[in-house]
């Protein structure tokens, strides 16, 4: 019954996760695995040669966890005792049986989508493939050696610290890797994750943990076929506006040693389901790989824009051969029509400007990074990925990077992120460190990774850029990556950065032009594109961390550095409560206990004391954990606020704005503003303001503050409002006025010294309050103090809380006396979503919350915290 249910769970994901091809279908298999017989770990391990059920797609991690052989990777610390799964050999195989009407096919195929990643193949006892790239889809020909029942699939994976060691051991000067085991399972001067083709931050990051995985991580499928079949549909636009598309759907065809005349039928259909474009054909085929250009024009096209912008049009494009809805004859596609440009203008002072363009319209492009979401990655499903990337829909977000470290995502990430409008920043699978591409074979390995993955995800209109590194030239360059390695071998370090211009300068970049359908390549992030600096404010994109990182400056100087594109910058929070209560006990909390040090991965474990020192500057000494939790997020959310403003405000001149990060790969402190479990931080909410089409940006520093009026769309007509107040209400100055907001840009309403605007009022118990009236109602508002929060006098004791039913949905009626800095709205683990939260109430202020969910009134009364900065 274990392995029934196994191979419906398998045909279940590979659908909903869209990880095998039309025209093939999942393998129908029944799964085991073992620690491989004779390996070294097998006498601390005993046992574990024998066979056990296993789960494809999967890890052997997972798998161990199903059997309860291991405890939970992310609860309490275990992670140092699970390191010897990483340095074992493990074995999977397969059982199947093929249907007679496979088996009667002239040719057949497995693919394997994800094997991870040193593998060994066979079918049926004898050698099948090697594989040595996760990241890679890999190809069989099988036909005669399939039998019609029991067929057996094996897989032997070797360890890749095992596997890669020797020979990096064997290196007279190393290149740069980036963060060394603490556990043993590896030396720290003999890194092999850059030598690997797996998922880089498996080998740990400052985020998530060291988890050296195993196993058949996406899905396996067969394919059978007779004279030929349809590999892949591509859509190249040729020409695009509001009155014309021209398209060619690219068809390639395998046919077998035979030329053939063949029928081709290419049919469109609009977002509605409605036939407009239809072409029919014969070509005649050659033997091997053919390439079918089919044109179509399209009158009036529905063009796909970004949220924001535009609509998310969609339009159906089927191709058949032979009239034939046979699988492997046939397949469907949804597209966008977009044109996607990224604008690098001169300025007159020696600058280049860094913009997208879509269909023409210059895009503010704000949001965040994205890293995986699990450790193990078949555990993701379609749901998770939607609920995250809602979230960024939700707090006005239109661009998401996909950061460097981790995996090409499933279609189904970029199928939301199409349906959403979001943007996508796709890097290359580099993260770090520098990668030997000065050997030819690892060269080819990624080129052949690069193609697979363009040419898979190349029909999503969401896909706006394809990256090749994370921060690896800046790491060569400024952080003394390329120097120590020219003093040590200046020959060698001459030959790593040759390697590194062939693969990211020529190769990858060749890749994205022949297969990425128009899409703009860019060589690294932070980068010119291999311009003579790597990490520059006025040219190319710019990752910032002297702020949180070294020389942790304070937050006001986000302030003093104007970017022309900010794609990384980031503070750091710890997740709610209800979250850190699912990985360690309430006795555990405490900022130096062993697991919330295991799960602070910043500084090695001790990222806690960058974390307090943030506070401490501007909030004070947090009285016990859990305020430290709630100041770690109100930090976190108004230091990436002050950032996020001054980068719109400065629009045109900067054209980006995507902190770090947007979601966890596990329980624990990182930057993100969701957390693993789905719940967004105070940062989260703070972004659906500051990343609101209409706000305002009232920006304080060095004594005056500078008001901006930012608008992402058509000009409109308003009024701003400044009222200067003491914490009681007591109005000390007020001016209000009528103004036209710029279109698609910043209306600067003036500078004010605090002199100006105190007027000799006591700066610790004064504010002023920038408003933006539009039809009467306040719809954009900052607070601006003249001291640090925590030199604030704030009185005590002001906000009253009642909860209601109120219709569908609840409603909590929050009314504030006074001056009320930072509420926060807290149902511990109940599963309700508020409508919004981290809020400042002006004294007389009442303020009405949706509160919804499954759960009942008392449950939610009962629940119920409101922090605050007034009640410190």
């Amino acid at each position: 019954m274990h392995r029934i249910s196994n191979a419906v769970r398998l045909l279940l994901l590979l659908i909903a996760l869209g990880a095998f091809p039309a025209g093939a279908a999942p393998l129908q298999a029944q799964w085991e695995f073992r620690l491989l017989p004779g390996d070294a770990q097998g006498a601390a391990h005993p046992g574990l040669q024998q066979w056990r059920a296993a789960t494809v797609p999967g890890s052997v991690h997972t798998d161990l966890l199903a059997h309860e052989l291991i405890r939970d990777p992310y609860v309490g610390a275990p992670e140092a005792e699970l390191q010897w799964i990483g340095l074992a050999d493990w074995e999977y195989r397969a059982r199947f049986d093929v249907d007679a009407a496979s088996l009667a096919k002239a040719h057949a195929e497995l693919r394997f989508d994800g094997l991870d990643t040193y593998a060994e193949v066979t079918l049926n006892g004898k050698p099948l493939l090697r594989a040595d790239n996760a990241h890679r889809t890999w190809r069989a020909r099988v036909e005669g050696r399939l039998r019609a029942k029991s067929n057996e699939l094996q897989i032997v994976f070797r360890s890749p610290i095992r596997t890669l060691l020797p020979g990096v051991q064997a290196m007279p000067h190393r290149i740069a890797g980036n963060y060394p085991s603490p556990y043993g399972d590896e030396p720290k001067d003999a890194m092999v994750g850059n030598f690997a083709r797996k998922p880089a931050y498996h080998f740990g990051w400052d985020w998530g943990p060291r988890y050296v995985t195993a196993g058949v991580w996406r899905g396996v499928d067969l394919q059978a076929w007779d004279a030929h079949r349809l590999t892949d549909v591509a859509v190249r636009t040729d020409s695009l506006d509001a009155e014309n598309a021209k398209l060619a759907v690219v068809l390639q065809v395998e046919q077998d040693a035979v030329a053939a005349p063949i029928a081709v039928d290419v049919e469109v259909r609009d977002p509605d389901g409605r036939s407009v474009a239809r072409v029919q054909r014969t070509v005649e085929l050659k033997p091997g790989r053919n390439s079918v250009d089919v044109p179509v024009e399209l009158a009036k096209p529905r063009r796909w824009w970004p949220v924001g912008h535009g609509a998310q049009d969609r339009y159906t494009v089927q191709a058949r051969l032979d009239g034939s809805a046979d699988p492997v004859l046939a397949r469907e596609q949804r597209i966008g029509l977009r044109t996607v440009e990224l604008r690098r203008e001169q300025d007159d002072k020696g600058g280049q400007g860094f913009a997208f363009v879509i269909n023409g319209v210059p895009i503010f492009a704000k949001g965040a990074n994205v890293i995986p979401f699990d450790a193990f990655p078949a555990r993701v499903d379609a749901a998770r990925l939607r609920q995250v990337l809602v979230a960024a829909r939700d707090a006005n977000m239109n661009m998401l990077r996909n950061w460097g470290g981790g995996y090409y995502e499933d279609d189904a990430f970029f199928d939301i992120a199409d349906e959403l409008g979001l943007l996508v920043w796709q890097d290359f699978m580099f993260g770090g460190g520098m990668q030997p591409g000065y050997d030819p074979a690892f060269r080819a390995s990624v080129v052949a990774e690069a193609r697979d993955n363009v040419r898979r995800l190349r029909h999503h209109p969401s896909i706006v850029l394809w990256c090749g590194n994370n921060e690896e030239e800046t790491a060569w360059k400024d952080w003394g990556h390329g120097r120590d390695l020219k003093s040590a071998d200046p020959a060698f370090a001459a030959k790593v950065w040759q390697g590194y211009v062939d693969l990211f300068g020529n190769d990858l970049r060749q890749v994205v032009s022949e297969d990425g359908l128009g899409v703009p390549y860019w060589s690294s992030s932070p980068s010119n594109d291999l311009d003579e600096k790597a990490n520059d404010s006025t040219r190319g994109d710019k990752h910032y961390w002297q702020v949180w990182g070294n020389p942790a400056l304070p937050v006001q100087a986000y302030l003093r550095e104007t970017p022309r594109f900010m794609s990384e910058y980031g503070l750091q929070a710890w997740p709610a409560v209800a979250t850190v209560d699912q990985i360690a006990t309430r006795a555990e909390q405490r900022i130096d206990s062993p697991v919330i040090r295991a799960h602070q991965k910043f500084m090695a474990g001790e990222g806690n004391t960058r974390l307090l020192h943030y506070i401490e500057l501007g909030y004070g000494t947090p009285k016990d954990f859990e305020d430290f939790i709630y100041l770690s997020q109100v930090m976190q959310a108004d230091g990436i606020a002050l950032a996020a403003l001054h980068h719109r405000a400065s629009r045109p001149y900067t054209m980006g704005s995507l902190y770090w990060q947007l979601n966890d790969v596990w329980p624990g402190a990182s930057w993100s503003s969701v957390d693993y479990f789905g719940r967004w931080k105070a940062l989260h909410y703070a972004a659906r303001r500051f990343f609101a089409p209409v706000t305002v940006a009232a920006l304080r520093d060095e004594g005056s503050t500078r008001v901006r009026l930012i608008n992402d769309g058509a000009a409109l007509d308003a009024r701003w409002r400044l009222r200067v107040m003491d914490v009681e209400g007591k109005v000390l100055r007020r001016r209000e006025q009528a103004v036209t907001l710029a279109a698609a840009g910043v209306t600067d309403i003036g500078t004010y010294a605090d002199a100006e605007l105190l007027a000799g009022a006591d700066p610790a118990r004064t504010v002023a309050v920038f408003e933006l009236l539009q039809d009467g109602k306040v719809t954009a508002r900052q607070v601006v103090g003249f001291v640090e929060a925590k030199d604030q006098v704030l009185p005590r004791q002001q906000l009253t809380s009642t909860l209601a039913i109120d219709g569908d949905h609840y409603r909590l009626r929050l009314h504030s006396a006074a001056l009320v800095r930072a509420v926060w709205i807290d149902f511990g683990a109940l599963d309700v979503q508020v409508e919004d939260n981290l809020l400042d109430l002006l004294p007389g202020e009442t303020r009405d919350i949706a509160v919804r969910g499954p759960v009942d009134l008392a449950a939610l009364r009962e629940a119920l915290k409101v922090k605050t900065l007034n009640d410190r």
